[in-house]
C-alpha cells in the first residue's frame, strides 16, 4: 500500500497533476511524500476523504502553494492549525465529519475562501475572524455543539447558504438579517425560542428551515411563504418505501393516507387530521367545483373556511398548500403573525367595497365625492393581499 501511494504521488509530481485523489487509503498521517523537496507546486485539488488523518503539517502552504480545493471529509482531525491560514489561494475547504474542537483564528486569512464545510464535528464556538471571509458563499456548521453564531458573521457579505442544523442555538443574532446575499438559511433541530422580527425582510432570502425547534412559538411576518422544512411537508411517500395500510369491510377496501406510515413510534411524523381535511377540501373545490360557496359555515368553522381562500404557505418540494402547519411546528392561524394581517386584509377589502358604493352613489347623483380615495390606498391593499404590509 505504501509503495502504491509513493508511486501515485511521484507520478503526480512528474506529470504536474492539478488533481490528486487519495481517498480511502487508510492513511493515519499526512503523506510525507507530498512534502518532500519542493512538494507539488502545480497541485490545485487534493482529495483525502475517508482516512484516519489526525493532524495537518505546518508547512502545508509552503509545499502546496497553489492549492485551491482541499477535501478532508471523514478523518480524525481535532484542530485546524494556524498553518491553514497561509493557503491564500484556497477556495474550498471541507473538514466535515472529523473530531474538530478548535478552529484557529487564522482561518480568517483565507480571503479567497468561498465554501467552508465544518459539519459533524465537536465545535462549541467559531472564531470571530470568520467574519473576515468576504468571499465566503457557503458555510455548513451543522451537527456541532454551537451555542451561538460567530460575532462578525454578518460581515460575510457574499454568504448565500448558511446551514446550522442540529446545534444548541437558542437565538438568532439580529445582525444576521443584515446579510445582503443570503438566499438559504437552515436552522432546523436547535433550541430556538424566537426569531428576529426582521428575518426574511431581505428579498434575497427565499428559503428558511426552522423545523424541529420545539420551543419556537411564532414566526416573523416577513417569513410568510418563505418558511419551509426538510421533512414532514405532507408530500406522499413513495409506495416502494412503505407498505400502505388499509382496512376492509365486505367488498370495500379503504387505503389509509400514505402519511400514516407507522403507528406508535415517537419519531414518525403524522400530519394532524385538520391539515389533511383542509388539503382534501382545497383539492376538491379547486379541481372540481372551483367554488367555495358550496361549503356553509355550519359544515366548516368560519376561520377554516376563510383559510381555504388563503393557505399559510406552500411546500417547496411538493407544492402542497399548508393550512394549519407552518414549520417548525403546528401554528393555528390565530397564533401566527399572519392572523392579524389576514384580518386587516378583510377589513381593507370591506372598506373598499363601502367606498366604491359611496362613490357610485355620488356619481349617479352628479355630486362630486367629498373625499377622494388616497392614491396609496390601492397600493397598500395590493401589498396586503400578497401577505406583506408596507
Amino acid at each position: 500500500m505504501a509503495s502504491e501511494l509513493c508511486k501515485t504521488i511521484s507520478v503526480a509530481r512528474l506529470e504536474k497533476h492539478k488533481n490528486l485523489f487519495l481517498n480511502y487509503r487508510n492513511l493515519h498521517h499526512f503523506p510525507l511524500e507530498l512534502l518532500k523537496d519542493e512538494g507539488l507546486q502545480y497541485l490545485e485539488r487534493l482529495y483525502m476523504k475517508r482516512n484516519s488523518i489526525t493532524t495537518l503539517p505546518e508547512n502545508l502552504a509552503q509545499k502546496l502553494p497553489n492549492l485551491v480545493e482541499l477535501y478532508l471529509h471523514s478523518n480524525n482531525i481535532v484542530v485546524v492549525p494556524e498553518a491553514i491560514g497561509s493557503l491564500v489561494k484556497l477556495q474550498c475547504l471541507d473538514l466535515s465529519d472529523n473530531a474538530l474542537e478548535i478552529v484557529c483564528p487564522e482561518i480568517g486569512r483565507l480571503r479567497a475562501l468561498r465554501h467552508l464545510r465544518l459539519a459533524n464535528n465537536q465545535l462549541q464556538f467559531l472564531p470571530p475572524e470568520v467574519g473576515d471571509l468576504k468571499e465566503l458563499q457557503t458555510l455548513d456548521i451543522s451537527t456541532n455543539r454551537l451555542l451561538t453564531l460567530p460575532e462578525r458573521l454578518h460581515l460575510c457579505l457574499s454568504l448565500q447558504y448558511l446551514t446550522v442544523d442540529r446545534n444548541l442555538l437558542w437565538c438568532v443574532p439580529r445582525h444576521l438579517c443584515q446579510l445582503p446575499s443570503l438566499n438559504e438559511l437552515s436552522m432546523a433541530g436547535n433550541r430556538l425560542a424566537f426569531l428576529p422580527l426582521d428575518l426574511g425582510r431581505s428579498r434575497e432570502l427565499q428559503y428558511v428551515y426552522v423545523d424541529n425547534n420545539i420551543h419556537l412559538k411564532g414566526l416573523p411576518s416577513y417569513l410568510y411563504n418563505k418558511v419551509i422544512g426538510c421533512s414532514g411537508c405532507g408530500a406522499p411517500i413513495q409506495v416502494a418505501e412503505v407498505k400502505l395500510l388499509s382496512f376492509s369491510s365486505g367488498q370495500l377496501t379503504v387505503f389509509l393516507p400514505a402519511e400514516v406510515k407507522a403507528i406508535g413510534t415517537e419519531r414518525d411524523h403524522i400530519l394532524p387530521l385538520q391539515e389533511l381535511a383542509m388539503r382534501s377540501l382545497h383539492h376538491t373545490c379547486h379541481r372540481l367545483l372551483k367554488d367555495l360557496n358550496f361549503l356553509s359555515p355550519i359544515s366548516l368553522p368560519r376561520s377554516l373556511l376563510e383559510l381555504l381562500h388563503c393557505p399559510l404557505g406552500h411546500c417547496h418540494r411538493c407544492s402542497e398548500p399548508m393550512f394549519t402547519i407552518v414549520y417548525p411546528k403546528l401554528f393555528p392561524l390565530r397564533e401566527t403573525p399572519m392572523a392579524g394581517l389576514h384580518q386587516g386584509d378583510r377589513e381593507v377589502k370591506e372598506g373598499e367595497r363601502g367606498e366604491e358604493k359611496r362613490l357610485e352613489r355620488h356619481y349617479h347623483n352628479a355630486i362630486p365625492p367629498s373625499s377622494a380615495v388616497p392614491s396609496g390606498a390601492g397600493a397598500q391593499t395590493h401589498d396586503l393581499t400578497h401577505g406583506q404590509m408596507k
